[in-house]
């Protein structure tokens, strides 16, 4: 099995000083995703979890959206010529009577840690149909800036790898409240969250209503999609947003957050779902 983190060796030059040691780096290996026999993607992924990535991949593809969708995941032996088994390709079978789409050459996609899907065929291809759109339940969702600021620390808490090598991304759910309900890493953003709506889906908790998804760096119009699909409805990220996440996010009704720093934030769409008479009357 793959592991999430190598040791490799360095030289390390420090105030003129000059030495060797071994030095811990964050794996990548690629992985491809096969549905029902057939290959579907191949992405670059930080091994683990690899399972819960290729049910979060399906979700995010249209594919599945109940536990009960999904027949099982297997590593498929005999990945390589000599017949050992890499874990580095996985099929996923769905359950009898799930509509698979077509798998065309235009759906056919690579993914890289760096940029997420690539070779779409075009901008409707990766508009994916949401199953269930998104709404806050009978009580509206409003969360507190306050509320919103303290999500990073808690994130950047529980990553564990990072603090080893310095060279991962990540994803948190958080509830309504705050309280954090998973976090996972990878070398890629896309990973991470398709590693958390994975888990959801294996556990029958999709639709992700009344959460909060947080990422590391940066929101693009991929990851927008991602918490689309899984029904969440607030994203936020430390770093930007793309143009095209939010369009997507206004067009769905998804709460988009970027540049969450410390006390500060910007809000690019759902401002509803943003507490702010709070702190008006406080001004």
């Amino acid at each position: 099995m793959g592991r999430a983190t190598e040791r490799r060796r360095v030289l390390r030059i420090r105030d003129g000083a000059v030495s060797e040691r071994p030095d811990t780096l964050v794996a990548e290996e690629p992985m491809e995703i096969r549905l029902n026999g057939r290959p579907l993607a191949i992405t670059m992924r930080t091994p683990g979890d690899d399972f819960a990535l290729a049910a979060g991949f399906l979700v995010s593809e249209g594919v599945l959206g109940a536990a009960d969708e999904l027949r099982n995941i297997v590593y498929c032996a005999g990945a390589t010529q000599d017949g050992s088994n890499t874990y580095n390709v996985v099929d996923v079978s769905t359950a009898p009577g799930v509509v698979v789409p077509d798998i065309t050459l235009e759906r056919n996609v690579y993914t890289t840690s760096s940029c997420g899907l690539c070779g779409k065929a075009s901008l409707d291809a990766v508009r994916t149909t949401a199953r269930w759109p998104i709404e806050d339940g009978p009580e509206p969702l409003r969360l507190t800036p306050e509320l919103l600021a303290g999500l990073p620390d808690r994130l950047r808490a529980a990553q564990r790898v990072f603090d080893r090598t310095g060279g991962l991304h990540a994803a948190a759910l958080f509830s309504e409240d705050g309280e954090l309900l998973d976090v996972r890493e990878d070398v890629g953003r896309h990973n991470a969250v398709d590693k958390l709506v994975g888990r959801a889906l294996q556990s029958g908790r999709l639709p992700l209503a009344r959460t909060v998804l947080l990422v590391s760096g940066r929101a693009s119009f991929e990851l927008a999609q991602k918490a689309v699909m899984a029904g969440i409805p607030v994203l936020a990220a430390v770093s930007a947003p793309s143009s095209l996440a939010v369009d997507l996010a206004a067009e769905a009704g998804l709460t988009l957050v970027g540049f969450l720093r410390g006390a500060s934030m910007n809000v690019y769409a759902g401002e509803h779902r943003v507490a702010l008479q709070a702190m008006a009357d406080q001004g």
